[in-house]
C-alpha cells in the first residue's frame, strides 16, 4: 500500500467532518483497488458509520466533507443538490484570463471518445463557474473560484475552455508538470548531466473554502483549508521570479 498522510481535521461536530485531503489520495476506496490509500477508510477506524457526501479528484487537494450518520448525509446531500453550498477553489493557471474575473455557463457532457473525459457541448449538464484573479504573475495567474454546480473536472474543462487551464493538467491542459525553469527562464542553471526535477506534477487545484447553513442547528459554517506546500512552493518562485 502506498504511503498515507493522515488528513487534518479543519472542522467536526456531532453530525459532520470536514478534512483537509491531501493530493494524491482518493476520498473513497477505489472499485478496482480497495487498499489504495483513501480518506474513508481511514476514518472509519474512527467513526464506523460515516458516510461520504462528496468526493475530490484524487489529485485534487482541500476541503471533503463527510457525515457522521445517515440522516446527516441526506441532509447535506440534499444541500448540494440544491446548490445551497458555496464552494470555494483555489488555482493556478496558464496565462491572464480576459476578463479577469466572470462567469463561465457552458455545459458540460461525458466525451464518447476518451473514458474519464469531460467535453463541452451543447446538450450537456448545465454547468456554472466564477473565476476572479487573484494574483498576476508573468504567464500564469492565481485564481479563486467558485462552483455553482458539481460537474466532473467542471473547473479543469471550464478553465481549458476558456483558454487559460491548470498549469499542471494531463488531461486538459499543455503539460505533466510544472519547472522552476519556467519561471527563472535565462536564470536557470543546473549541471550538465543533471535532470531537473518538477516544481509541481499534478493539478494545482485546491477546495480552499466551504460555506453553508448547518442542516441541524442552522448555524452559518465557514470552513477553510489551508494551501498546500505544493502550491505554496510555485506561488513563492511566482513572486520571486515573475517581474
Amino acid at each position: 500500500m502506498a504511503k498515507f498522510i493522515q488528513p487534518e481535521i479543519l472542522y467536526e461536530d456531532d453530525d459532520l467532518i470536514a478534512v483537509n485531503k491531501p493530493a494524491g489520495v482518493l476520498s473513497i476506496p477505489d472499485r478496482f483497488n480497495p487498499s489504495l490509500p483513501n480518506i474513508l477508510i481511514t476514518l472509519k477506524k474512527e467513526y464506523p458509520e460515516v458516510i461520504p457526501v462528496h468526493r475530490l479528484d484524487k489529485y485534487t487537494s482541500g476541503i471533503n466533507l463527510i457525515a457522521k450518520h445517515a440522516e446527516a448525509h441526506k441532509a447535506l446531500s440534499a444541500l448540494f443538490e440544491a446548490h445551497e453550498l458555496e464552494k470555494y477553489y483555489t488555482a493556478i493557471v496558464d496565462g491572464t484570463p480576459n476578463p479577469e474575473s466572470g462567469r463561465i455557463d457552458v455545459p458540460i457532457a461525458e466525451s464518447t471518445t476518451t473514458r474519464g473525459k469531460m467535453i463541452v457541448h451543447p446538450r450537456g449538464k448545465a454547468s456554472i463557474t466564477d473565476y476572479k484573479i487573484i494574483q498576476k504573475f508573468r504567464k500564469v495567474s492565481l485564481l479563486l473560484i467558485r462552483l455553482h454546480t458539481g460537474r466532473m473536472h467542471q473547473i479543469r474543462i471550464h478553465m481549458k475552455y476558456l483558454g487559460n487551464p491548470l498549469i499542471v493538467d494531463t488531461l486538459y491542459g499543455n503539460r505533466d508538470a510544472f519547472y522552476l525553469s519556467e519561471i527563472k527562464f535565462k536564470n536557470y542553471h543546473i549541471s550538465k548531466h543533471a535532470e531537473e526535477r518538477p516544481l509541481l506534477d499534478r493539478q494545482p487545484l485546491h477546495a480552499s473554502k466551504l460555506c453553508f447553513d448547518h442542516p441541524f442547528t442552522h448555524q452559518r459554517i465557514e470552513i477553510e483549508a489551508p494551501l498546500p506546500k505544493d502550491m505554496q512552493a510555485v506561488i513563492k518562485q511566482l513572486e520571486k521570479w515573475s517581474i
